[in-house]
C-alpha cells in the first residue's frame, strides 16, 4: 500500500529533510529552534519493537506489533458526543443518513492517514512541527484552540459518565455526584498507566469491545430492517429531508472528526521502533498503521451504525404521548414523567435514549445501554490526557507530569459541568453535549489545515484535489453551522462580540488556508518572509533545496 504511494515518496525528502534543516539552521524559520539535545521521544517513552520478517509480504505478527495507536485513536469516534449525534440522527431521519455516517468515517480515515504519514516519516508529531514552522502568534493561537477542543472532549466524557451512573443507580446517584466520580476515574487511569503501553492499549481495546457488545445487543433486540439499513448505508439519498435533517447530517461530520485526535495519532505512531533511515521500514510502517486504522475505524463505524439504526427503527418520529403511555405500563414507569403528554415528536439524548429503550424493550436494555455509555465516557479520559500532553509538549516545549496534566484538563471540564448538573436538569446537561459537538466542528480547521500543509510538499494532482475537497468540506460545514446558529440569537447585544469573534476566526482560517496553498505549489501567494514558505519548508526539488 504505502510502497506504491508516490506522494509518500515525495514527502520523505521534502518534509523530513526540511525538518532537519530547520533544527540545524534556525535562521530559516521565524519559529524558535528546537532545544538542542532533546530526544525525539513521545510522552509515551516506551518503544514497542517490531519483529523482523523472514521475507516480503504481509505478516500478522508485524500487524499485531503495530496494533494499538489506531484503536486508541478510534476512541474519539465513539465518545458520548458521537453516540448522542447518532441516536438523534436516527430518531430524526431514520435510516436516511446512514450513508453520511459512512462517508464521514472515510473522511476521518483520510485525515488520520495524513497524521500517520507525518509521524512515521518525520519522527515528530504535528504539534512539534507546528512549533518549528509557525511564527509565535499563530503557534500560540493554534495551541489554545486545540486545548479548547481537548477540554470540550473531556467535558463530554464527564457528561457521559454522570448520565451513565444516574441510569445505573436508578437515579440514586445525582448528576452532580456522577460528575464528582469522574475525579476518581482519572486516578485509576494514572494507576493503570504505570503498567506499560501495551497493557494500556489492551484496556482500551476492552472498552471498545464492551461498547460493541452493549450497543450490538440493542441492535439485536430492536432488529432493524436489514435491507433498509443496507440501502441507507450505500445509497446517498434523503427523500423528504429538510433543514432539521441537514443539520443532523452536518452534525455527524462534526462529531466524528475530533481536532485533537489528529495531533494525538501523529504522536501515537511514534511509539513503534522504526529505523527512519531505511525507506522500506518507513513504507512498511505506513502500510501496517493504515491497515490497523482501517480495522479500528471499521469497528467504530459498526458501533455508531448500531446506535443510529436502533433509534432509526424503533423511535423514528415517535410522539411524546406514545412514549409516555408506553413508559407508564413498563417496568421503568418512574421515568414516564420526563416525556410530556403532547403530540410533538420525541426529542432524544443519551439519557432519554436509555429510558426509551428500557420502556420498549425492558430494564435490561436500559442498563446495558448505560454500561455502553459508561464505557464510551471512560474511554476518552486517558486519550484526552495524552493528546493534551502531546500538544503542550509540541507547541510550548513543556513537559508536565501526568497528574498535573490530568488536573489541568479535568478542572476546566468539571467546573462548568458540575455547575449545570447541580443547578439544572439533565436536559441542560445533554444540551451541553450538542453544543460541544458544534464546538469541535468549528475547531476542526485548526487541525486539518496544518496536517494538510505539512503532508503536501510537492503533491501530485490527486493530492491537490483531495486537499481542496477536505478543506472545502470542513469550511462549508462550519459556515453552515454559523448560518444556522445566528438566527437563534434573541438578544442583539450578542451580535457585536460574536461578530468580532467570527471575524477573528475567519481571518485565522484564511491564514492557515494561505500557508496550505503555498505548500501545495501556489508560490505566487507567498509574500515577504513567506517567500520560501516562511517556516523552513523546502518547496523546491531536493537538488535545488540542498544547494541554497
Amino acid at each position: 500500500m504505502a510502497g506504491s504511494d508516490p506522494t509518500m515518496a515525495s514527502l520523505e525528502p521534502g518534509l523530513d529533510g526540511s525538518l532537519n534543516r530547520g533544527q540545524a539552521d534556525s535562521g530559516d524559520a521565524p519559529g524558535p529552534p528546537q532545544p538542542p539535545g532533546r530526544p525525539a521521544q513521545t510522552y509515551l517513552d516506551e518503544l514497542i519493537g517490531i519483529p523482523k520478517g523472514s521475507g516480503p509480504g504481509f505478516s500478522l505478527r508485524k500487524l499485531w506489533a503495530f496494533t494499538g495507536p489506531g484503536f486508541l485513536m478510534s476512541i474519539a469516534y465513539l465518545d458520548p458526543g458521537n453516540v448522542e449525534s447518532d441516536l438523534q440522527c436516527g430518531a430524526v431521519a431514520g435510516f436516511k443518513l446512514l450513508w453520511v455516517l459512512l462517508w464521514a468515517t472515510v473522511l476521518g480515515l483520510l485525515c488520520q492517514r495524513l497524521a500517520i504519514r507525518l509521524g512515521v516519516v518525520t519522527g515528530k508529531d504535528l504539534g512539534e512541527i507546528c512549533y518549528l514552522y509557525y511564527p509565535k502568534v499563530p503557534r500560540v493561537l493554534l495551541w489554545l484552540t486545540i486545548e479548547v477542543a481537548i477540554i470540550g472532549s473531556d467535558m463530554q466524557e464527564v457528561i457521559g459518565t454522570a448520565i451513565a451512573f444516574s441510569l445505573l443507580s436508578a437515579g440514586r446517584i445525582p448528576l452532580w455526584g456522577g460528575v464528582l466520580i469522574t475525579i476518581v476515574d482519572t486516578l485509576f487511569f494514572l494507576f493503570l498507566d504505570k503498567y506499560g503501553l501495551r497493557k494500556l492499549e489492551a484496556f482500551f481495546g476492552l472498552l471498545i469491545t464492551i461498547m460493541a457488545l452493549t450497543f450490538g445487543y440493542e441492535y439485536v433486540v430492536v432488529r432493524p430492517a436489514q435491507l433498509e439499513v443496507l440501502r441507507g448505508i450505500f445509497l446517498p439519498y434523503c427523500p423528504g429531508c429538510g433543514r432539521e435533517e441537514l443539520l443532523q447530517a452536518v452534525g455527524i461530520v462534526g462529531a466524528i472528526i475530533m481536532p485533537h485526535n489528529i495531533f494525538l495519532h501523529s504522536s501515537l505512531v511514534k511509539t513503534r521502533a522504526i529505523d527512519r533511515s531505511k525507506k522500506e521500514e518507513v513504507q512498511e510502517a505506513n502500510a501496517y498503521f493504515l491497515t490497523e486504522s482501517c480495522l479500528a475505524l471499521f469497528v467504530s463505524f459498526l458501533i455508531n451504525l448500531f446506535v443510529m439504526a436502533v433509534f432509526g427503527e424503533a423511535f423514528y418520529r415517535q410522539r411524546n404521548e406514545d412514549v409516555h403511555a408506553k413508559c407508564l405500563n413498563s417496568s421503568v414507569s418512574r421515568y414516564a414523567g420526563i416525556f410530556p403528554v403532547n403530540n410533538a415528536t420525541v426529542s432524544v439524548d443519551i439519557y432519554q435514549g436509555g429510558v426509551i429503550l428500557g420502556c420498549y424493550f425492558g430494564t435490561a436494555a436500559l442498563y446495558i445501554w448505560a454500561v455502553g455509555i459508561l464505557a464510551a465516557g471512560q474511554s476518552s479520559t486517558m486519550t484526552g490526557t495524552y493528546a493534551g500532553q502531546f500538544v503542550m509538549e509540541g507547541f510550548l516545549q513543556l513537559r508536565w507530569s501526568r497528574f498535573a496534566r490530568v488536573l489541568f484538563t479535568r478542572s476546566f471540564a468539571i467546573l462548568p459541568t458540575l455547575f449545570v448538573a447541580a443547578f439544572r436538569d439533565v436536559s441542560q446537561l445533554t444540551g451541553m453535549n450538542d453544543l460541544l459537538n458544534v464546538l469541535q466542528s468549528l475547531l476542526l480547521p485548526f487541525a486539518v489545515l496544518p496536517v494538510l500543509t505539512f503532508t503536501s510538499l510537492r503533491p501530485l494532482i490527486p493530492g491537490k484535489v483531495l486537499m481542496t475537497l477536505i478543506a472545502g468540506l470542513v469550511c462549508a460545514i462550519n459556515a453552515y453551522f454559523v448560518a444556522a446558529f445566528l438566527p437563534t440569537l434573541r438578544s442583539p447585544a450578542f451580535l457585536v462580540p460574536l461578530g468580532l469573534l467570527l471575524a477573528a476566526y475567519v481571518a485565522f482560517v484564511a491564514y492557515l488556508l494561505w500557508t496550505c496553498s503555498i505548500a501545495h505549489g501556489a508560490r505566487s501567494l507567498a509574500r515577504g518572509r513567506h517567500g520560501r514558505f516562511g517556516f523552513g519548508v523546502a518547496l523546491d526539488p531536493p537538488g535545488v533545496a540542498g544547494s541554497r
